[in-house]
């Protein structure tokens, strides 16, 4: 997609989604760690149902590394797959408290050495609560920026480079979110509501299925 069209399709994301933000409630950056650990294969709605009593059992990076997973799995069982993901918040919490000082590292390479953490999260982390330009790519960044022309590419890591290519460094964090905005308001994965679309006539997919 040429500069131009990208600038455009920009412009008609940010003007339909004016309200994007990340919709996941935390106060600090362990806050959305948590919580963005809980999100795997779970709905932002959920989590921010489930962790107003999870953090008022463990405030801190240091009262999760000392709990047993076992007592925090009922904190969180709602969100699935609660087993492995109590197992690795209270094993990240362990290597924040021994290596960190207690704080949630900063920078990627800190962030992605916690258990239960990947490029997704870490770029999650980084951009929203550090103020780092980032792009997560989850299914609705990666579905909606193929589907429309951003990327064109078949992996999650591919349409990350490409993004961060074809996008403003200074408008990856916030091009993220009117993605996600997008892919849940607008462009959904069975019925995408192209005649509600602001960027419809710049979209790849529409083109070609006219």
């Amino acid at each position: 997609m040429e500069k131009e069209l990208i600038d455009k399709v920009l412009e008609g994301l940010a003007a339909q989604h004016p309200d994007a933000k990340p919709e996941l409630v935390f106060t600090n950056p362990y806050q959305l760690l948590i919580a963005t650990m809980l999100s795997a294969q779970c709905t932002d709605k959920q989590v921010n149902k489930v962790t107003p009593k999870l953090f008022e059992a463990y405030p801190t990076p240091a009262d999760l590394a000392g709990a047993d997973p076992l007592d925090v799995e009922p904190y969180i069982r709602s969100c699935g797959f609660y087993h492995n993901k109590a197992a690795n918040m209270v094993a990240a919490c362990r290597s924040i408290v021994e290596k960190y000082g207690g704080e949630v590292p900063d920078n990627r390479e800190g962030l992605e050495s916690l258990a239960g953490v990947g490029r997704k999260t870490a770029n999650v982390v980084l951009s929203n609560a550090f103020g780092v330009p980032a792009i997560a790519v989850d299914t609705h960044v990666f579905r909606v920026s193929n589907r429309i022309g951003l990327a064109e590419a078949k992996t999650v890591e591919e349409t990350e480079r490409q993004l961060m290519k074809n996008i403003p460094e200074d408008k990856w964090s916030i091009a993220h979110h009117w993605l996600i905005f997008h892919g849940r308001r607008v462009c959904s994965a069975k019925k995408p509501d192209c005649g509600n679309c602001m960027i419809a006539e710049y979209c790849a997919h529409r083109k070609e299925n006219r």
